[in-house]
């Protein structure tokens, strides 16, 4: 359970379409590009809560960028006071209860709040989107998006957009219309600069454990000794795997990540930690969902924001490389 509870903390948006629609889409994709853009261009400095069914959290998160590229800062108001920062090359996860400084590799140009969705190739095969004006949120105009999933393997989403910047003030996450996750900012200030000692760590990690992924990010297809699925959940895709340290693991575990161009699962591999007999675990708090289960003599754990059906799905298809089959991707 420790194994991957570490696992967890790592990997830590149908029907007939006429004219109408399509420009509704077309709109909605504007809107999220101009989203996503002004998440990963804009200096900001919020307060925000992050509400599940079981607890609300209270989080800061200041966004600096440079000629270099963007700094993050996420830091956790409540409970153990757990921060991120993430470089325009790495993230850092400091986590104070366990005096662990987690070093990772960044992959993406995409922001630390959680549940925002961004435009991809394909999304509209999965989702339908609608755009349209909504009430004002801190005294600001507001566009709300939804995106609607067309199979039960994709959670849906809703988010309230200033209509002035795009920035997101709000962003739901449900289940069959029922909510599972929120965001909402109750500050938000845009500057045209910020200094660097805005996005400078305020945990004192003296005397902290640093453990420090591998950098080696392998090509999306398998190498010798990798892993592989023999069957896949709609539209999702393996985009990437590496070898990671985890704490709580004395190995390196190989992390793989699939998705569907916006919702992504990662699957983490780990040798030999418990009895092969062991019965397989989900959970589910709001919309994380984690299922492990054991698959050759290893622990095979699934997380990321989907429906508890995509995680499993994704963790009993994985086989060695050399093992017989191939890659299904048709629904079960």
């Amino acid at each position: 359970m420790r194994a991957a509870a570490a696992l967890v903390v790592t990997a830590l948006v149908g029907g007939l379409a006429g004219p109408a629609r399509a420009a509704d889409d077309d709109d909605a994709r504007a809107w999220l590009a101009r989203m996503t853009e002004a998440l990963a261009t804009r200096n900001y400095d919020g307060l925000f809560t992050h509400s599940t069914p079981r607890q609300t959290e209270t989080m800061r998160i200041v966004h600096r960028v440079d000629a270099e590229g963007s700094t993050e800062r996420l830091v956790s108001l409540d409970g153990n006071g757990r921060e991120y920062i993430r470089t325009p090359r790495e993230v850092h996860t400091y986590l104070p209860d366990r005096h662990v400084v987690l070093v990772e590799p960044r992959t993406d140009g995409g922001s630390l709040l959680k549940a925002l969705p961004a435009p991809g190739e394909h999304l509209e095969a999965h989702y339908e989107l609608r755009a349209g004006r909504g009430h004002r949120l801190l005294g600001r105009d507001v566009r709300v998006i939804d995106i609607r999933p067309r199979d039960e393997y994709r959670y849906g989403y809703r988010l309230w957009l200033d209509e002035k910047t795009a920035m997101p003030l709000r962003s739901e996450v449900s289940e069959d219309g029922k909510p599972l996750e929120q965001m909402q900012f109750t500050q938000l200030e845009m500057y045209k600069s910020l200094g660097p000692e805005a996005v400078e760590p305020t945990v004192d990690a003296t005397g902290f454990h640093w453990m420090r992924s591998s950098r080696r990010v392998a090509e999306v297809r398998a190498a010798r000794g990798g892993w592989r699925p023999l069957k896949v959940p709609p539209g999702f895709q393996l985009v990437g795997t590496r070898q990671q340290t985890v704490p709580g693991v004395p190995m390196p575990v190989q992390h793989l990540v699939f998705s569907d161009g916006f919702a992504s699962v990662s699957v983490f591999i780990e040798p030999g930690a418990r009895n092969a007999s062991a019965p397989a675990e989900a959970s589910r708090v709001g919309s994380a969902s984690t299922f492990t289960t054991h698959v050759r003599g290893f622990v095979v754990t699934a997380v990321g924001e989907v429906p508890p059906t995509t995680v499993r799905d994704l963790a009993t298809s994985l086989v060695p490389d050399d093992a017989q089959g191939s890659i299904d991707t048709s629904k079960r």
